[in-house]
């Protein structure tokens, strides 16, 4: 009786961990060391295929895990990680003159990026540790910014394929820095009001 437990639940367990969203989130990270070798290594085309397959991966994890109701808490921490892994690893390297070239991502701009997720994470700790909350959804400023950051990666990543340098490539990082800046200033603002509410109580 018991090993019929014991049995039910271990496929409990490898059903929440073996679903194709965590599959496909950490195929996402598993990308992340080939996405950089071949940035290190001038295969800029390579790299180019690379983050779209990584970004394909991501949309294709989030609508299986509706569709086909696949969530776990697994793919909570997972999805994330990917995204903020390959993110963090597209700043730093393509801020780096004598590695991205023609364009690079301006230093400035990899400061407030990191910043602003460092805020967030920050402000999701203090959450945790005071109120156990270990949801947050991001909000529409959020998305906004996440697209804004993203579509600066990739615009990067194409022209030094191209080896062009367009003159609007300025204002992108100014845009994506203007809505990192916005968004950052959202959660935080959000977060200050959420903790008041719960020290009211």
């Amino acid at each position: 009786m018991s090993d019929g437990r014991d049995r039910e639940r271990t496929e409990a367990l490898k059903s929440a961990v073996f679903t194709i969203p965590n599959l496909l989130s950490a195929f996402r990270i598993l990308l992340v060391p080939i996405f950089l070798w071949s940035i290190l290594n001038g295969r800029s085309w390579e790299a180019v295929l690379i983050f779209f397959l990584a970004g394909l991966t991501d949309l294709l994890d989030g609508f299986t895990a509706r569709v086909w109701h696949q969530r776990s808490k697994l793919g909570t921490i997972l999805d994330p990680a990917g995204d903020k892994l390959l993110m963090a690893a597209s700043y730093v390297v393509l801020t780096l003159p004598q590695v991205a070239g023609p364009n690079h991502i301006p230093l400035w701009l990899t400061v407030i990026v990191f910043a602003r997720d460092l805020l967030i994470v920050a402000g999701a700790f203090i959450a945790f540790l005071s109120w156990h909350q270990g949801a947050f959804p991001p909000s529409f400023l959020g998305k906004i910014t996440t697209a804004c950051q993203v579509g600066t990666v990739f615009l990067v990543l194409w022209l030094n394929y191209r080896q062009a340098v367009p003159g609007f490539m300025s204002w992108i990082y100014v845009i994506t820095l203007l809505t990192t800046i916005a968004s950052g200033v959202h959660y935080f603002v959000f977060g200050l009001s959420v903790l008041r509410q719960h020290r009211k109580k």
